[in-house]
């Protein structure tokens, strides 16, 4: 089983408009190609001709069960009937988190104008997940996107649980620090290559996601996400048994997390909750 948390229908090569339809067809065909048996699409802070609306793209996914959607949210743009039709999809289960991006736009996720939204997230128990690091267009400011900034609402808001994504990369380490340190916030690990990993990046990010796992103490914050169609899902599945995991703590991060957090199939978790080990003792991470 793969969920894969980070997905999306947005056209990033921009050299002609690909309809919802051609992206959503795409998207089946990688995930059928790669055993993915789940994913999250995640919409944008914006709506143009290349980045369809949240309702669009619950329209476009509603016959697919095994497909959910993650709302963005523009911190700059927001108006109180967005907030109202975000919150109707959330009653409804048709939107399992919501997404806010820091950098793309110039804030930080402890504004006073996100309070509303962290509180919509506690209010639905839906997890909030948060753009770090580097961004993929060179206008964006990273300044806003550092991961250390989840920290004040990690510890002003304890009750909803938040997502750093991309393991705010380069500042792996600051990241780490801040999922070490809160119970509420996790982790994914997309977006970290475009297109495919190339071997000597591979092996120097293998490291570096080895250290964050070992540095977290627990593989239980981190969760398995591409950034597709940025990312390769080929390339990016490769990667994940290129770190060494054992079995257990594989399936933890391939959608054992991934599960409880976004409630995906409920039905089915019975079995999901592994054996505690003894006091004292932490299962093995690594095989190695």
């Amino acid at each position: 089983m793969i969920i894969d948390v980070h997905t999306h229908l947005n056209n990033y090569h921009e050299d002609r408009v690909r309809s919802i339809t051609e992206c959503l067809d795409n998207l089946e065909k990688e995930m059928e190609a790669n055993g993915v048996g789940y994913a999250l699409v995640l919409t944008s802070y914006k709506v143009t001709e290349h980045r369809p609306s949240t309702a669009s793209v619950i329209e476009a996914t509603a016959e697919y069960p095994h497909i959910s959607v993650v709302a963005g949210i523009s911190y700059l743009n927001y108006k109180e009937r967005d907030l109202r039709e975000v919150s109707d999809y959330m009653q409804e289960g048709l939107v399992k988190g919501l997404k806010l991006y820091p950098g793309y736009e110039p804030f930080y996720p402890h504004d006073k104008r996100c309070q509303v939204i962290y509180e919509l997230a506690q209010e639905y128990d839906v997890p909030v997940m948060i753009h770090t690091g580097d961004t993929y267009t060179p206008k964006g400011k990273v300044r806003y996107a550092h991961p250390i900034h989840i920290d004040d609402i990690a510890v002003d808001f304890p009750e909803v649980k938040f997502v750093i994504c991309h393991l705010g990369n380069p500042w792996i380490r600051d990241c780490m620090e801040v999922v070490y340190k809160n119970a509420n916030v996790y982790t994914d690990v997309s977006g970290l290559v475009l297109g495919d990993f190339e071997d000597r990046f591979e092996k120097f990010m293998l490291g570096q996601i080895r250290e964050a796992i070992l540095y977290a103490g627990e593989p239980q914050k981190f969760l398995y996400g591409t950034d597709w169609p940025i990312s390769n899902m080929a390339s990016y599945i490769k990667f994940i048994d290129g770190l060494g995991l054992t079995d257990d703590a594989h399936e933890m991060i391939m959608w054992k997390n991934a599960a409880k957090l976004f409630k995906i199939g409920q039905d089915d978790l019975a079995d999901v909750d592994d054996d505690p080990p003894p006091p004292g003792k932490k299962k093995p991470v690594f095989k190695d």
